[in-house]
């Protein structure tokens, strides 16, 4: 039995039971910030060194200098030509959708001319280099690779480097593989926060970036808030989640399967169902309590579904928009006839899923868009990872003698109202009289 909590809006405390369900608490503790201000300090100290060190005591393996860490890209084009047909071809047609998404993500400069001749615009630039962590080991996620690798390659990032921890010096075959396949420009066996300190001030051999992307544990994600005004970051992202609204005319083991999808991930994800039909929760209840067991990961989904699920009786579909909203999930599956519509009453979700056939999954692994999304109700303000986060924009000014001697007056007498002197001389020296 899963044991999952069952909730009502009808409920006089139903807000907070929602608050409390909701709560989480990413801060790293003490002891983490410790251990990751000592590494930082000590890679910006020793470089390679340091690296190797670090390598040795927490991935087990014994790098015998700084070239060691370096995986050629001969190894990665390797991996490629003997994995599984299968694998490849998998591989290669989810590159290829995530690329043509991204694609038309793709920002351009612009620009306009006013009528004294002046011209203001914008110009769309990539950054220089970027730097992607990929975990690694048995827990390695080619999806990950492609997610991050492909729309910055889109965006036209002139390096993009890659570290993936090798725990017992370990390759993943598939991770080396879609790194091939999205034109990785360097990859290093390291990992942890010394692999973030050493991408973000460089070291002997590992160049500094400009922006460091991808998923890690405490310690990673740690270490990228830390070092983030050094370079930037994407996120720093909690658990997983997912939020069902369904009309209850879907099969209810979908359902239950849909919801088990981000509830394998780890103990501490979150998985929510909707429904204004109470019928249908309790169908599902039951498609819960009987699929649970066939899965490898039961205990997991288990107390996943335990700790942070929920199953939501509402009024009616308004309201569980209304609900969803609120919730602001990282993956929102609208299992709703005419979903599309239903989509408009939708503002805060990462990626939203429309349709009874339109399962999380797809979007993980093939359909397109990214599934690097913002967690922990951070889609009220923050949007999935795309090709706009490897470009940067300059606003471009420039103003003709009468532009000049018009925005001049302007900026002459606010410049003065502030108590700024050179400012207002530096505009006044352009006037025409």
């Amino acid at each position: 039995m899963a044991d999952i909590r069952k909730l009502n809006t009808a409920d006089a405390d139903f807000q907070e039971q929602l608050d409390a369900l909701l709560a989480w608490d990413s801060v790293s503790d003490d002891a983490v910030n410790q251990v990751v201000n000592d590494v930082i300090a000590d890679i910006r100290a020793r470089g390679d060194v340091a690296l190797i060190d670090y390598t040795k005591r927490f991935d087990a393996w014994q790098p015998q200098s700084a070239a060691d860490l370096e995986i050629s890209l001969e190894r990665l084009a390797q991996a490629w030509s003997t994995i599984p047909t299968e694998q490849r071809s998998a591989l290669q047609h989810a590159a290829d959708r995530v690329r043509a998404y991204a694609e038309r993500q793709k920002m351009d400069g612009w620009s306009y001319t006013e009528d004294d001749g002046s011209v203001l615009g914008q110009q769309v630039t990539p950054l220089d280099r970027v730097g992607l962590y990929v975990p690694g080991g048995k827990a390695a996620y080619p999806s990950s690779v492609l997610m991050n690798a492909l729309p910055a390659k889109v965006a036209g990032v002139a390096e993009l480097i890659m570290v993936v921890p090798t725990p017992g010096g370990e390759l993943n075959e598939l991770v080396l593989a879609a790194a091939h396949v999205c034109g990785v420009d360097r990859v290093f066996a390291v990992g942890g926060a010394q692999a973030v300190a050493a991408l973000a001030y460089g070291t002997e051999s590992v160049p500094a970036v400009d922006k460091i992307v991808g998923p890690g544990n405490i310690y990673v994600a740690t270490a990228k808030r830390t070092v983030f005004g050094q370079v930037g970051i994407d996120m720093v992202a909690g658990p997983s989640e997912i939020l069902v609204i369904c009309d209850g005319q879907t099969d209810p083991d979908w359902i239950a399967m849909d919801l088990f999808s981000q509830a394998e991930h780890d103990e501490d994800a979150q998985s929510i169902l909707l429904c204004p039909d109470g019928d249908f929760v309790d169908r599902v209840e039951h498609s819960i309590d009987r699929l649970l067991p066939t899965m490898e990961r039961a205990e997991i989904i288990a107390t996943a579904l335990r700790t942070r699920g929920a199953l939501i009786v509402c009024r009616d579909l308004d309201e569980a928009a209304e609900v969803g909203n609120f919730i602001a999930p990282e993956h929102l599956e609208l299992s709703v006839a005419d979903a599309q519509a239903y989509a408009n009453k939708i503002r805060h979700a990462g990626a939203i899923f429309m349709g009874r056939y339109t399962s999380e999954p797809l979007g993980d692994y093939c359909a397109g868009p990214n599934h690097v999304l913002p967690t922990s109700r951070t889609a009220r303000f923050s949007s999935p990872l795309g090709v706009y986060d490897f470009q940067k924009r300059s606003s471009l000014i420039l103003v003709s003698a009468d532009g000049a001697d018009t925005l001049g007056r302007t900026a002459s007498t606010l410049a003065r109202g502030e108590g700024l002197e050179a400012h207002a001389r530096s505009a006044e020296y352009r006037l025409k009289d």
